[in-house]
């Protein structure tokens, strides 16, 4: 793999201006009970000027942080006895997610650049597709036979497993319908469930990544992330107060225009 350069240096911005762009993503993602790393993604290739694989191991490294401080937080919400409760769940759909990630990883890092961009812009419209239905719809249960339901989890994990590691997202987008519909489980034990495959599914990403020097991005932009990360967190934590207080309405129309006109930008790049 070979890393392009990135088109405006991490340091030509100021920690102030970094640090209030993740908190936006952070509110964003807070008021939909999402981490937010879709927003981010175009953020780090339009506003701050890096390049396709660039943003996308920065923004898997930021969604992992986001995911460790979000799963004890999750915990007070949803006690951790009913989340493990359905491991069964988790592994069904770790039997996927972790080959899936590590083929997804596989496929940005050998992609040509123009691709990748036009692969993240359609990943993107996805997003959209996805935030729309889960947050606009009852998530009711498709109760499937076992003989069913097991491949189907595998094969819906693969598939969330792709997605988010060439995303550089948790993928809780799509792991929390797959968990409320295919399983049957709660949807805020889902939410909680979701982080629990995320974190193992990450990892495997990010020693996919490793292998080709991925991580170089990493250490020339410690502090851009570090500061970022920062400001998601707190974002989130506002996001999480501000839960309810703009209608669903009117809030995840808006949020999936803003996914749509980023992919088409993104898309451009290509």
């Amino acid at each position: 793999m070979t890393m392009e350069k990135d088109l405006v240096p991490a340091s030509a911005h100021s920690a102030p201006w970094v640090f209030a762009a993740g908190g936006a993503v952070g509110v964003l993602g807070g008021m939909i009970g999402l981490g937010g790393a879709e927003f981010r993604l175009p953020l780090l290739i339009g506003l701050f000027g890096f390049t396709a694989l660039s943003a996308v191991i920065l923004n898997k490294a930021m969604s992992l942080v986001v995911v460790l401080v979000a799963l004890p937080a999750r915990f007070a919400a949803v006690p951790p006895s009913e989340v493990f409760g359905h491991w069964p769940v988790a592994l069904n759909l770790l039997a996927g997610s972790l080959l899936g990630a590590w083929v997804g990883a596989s496929w940005a890092v050998r992609m040509r650049s123009a691709t990748l961009y036009r692969v993240l812009a359609a990943l993107m419209v996805l997003m959209a597709a996805a935030l729309v239905a889960t947050h606009s719809t009852a998530l009711g249960a498709l109760d499937p036979p076992v003989w069913a339901q097991v491949p189907g989890g595998v094969v819906s994990g693969f598939g969330i497993g792709v997605v988010a590691a060439i995303m550089g997202v948790a993928g809780g987008e799509l792991l929390i319908p797959t968990i409320a519909l295919l399983f049957a489980v709660d949807v805020k034990a889902a939410g909680s469930l979701s982080l629990l495959v995320s974190l193992p599914t990450m990892l495997v990403a990010f020693a996919r990544y490793s292998r080709d020097g991925g991580f170089a991005v990493l250490g020339a932009h410690v502090r851009f992330a570090v500061t970022m990360i920062g400001g998601s967190v707190a974002g989130a934590a506002v996001g999480g107060l501000l839960l309810g207080v703009v209608p669903d309405l009117l809030l995840v129309p808006a949020l999936a225009v803003v996914l749509l006109v980023s992919a088409v930008k993104v898309g451009r790049h290509g």
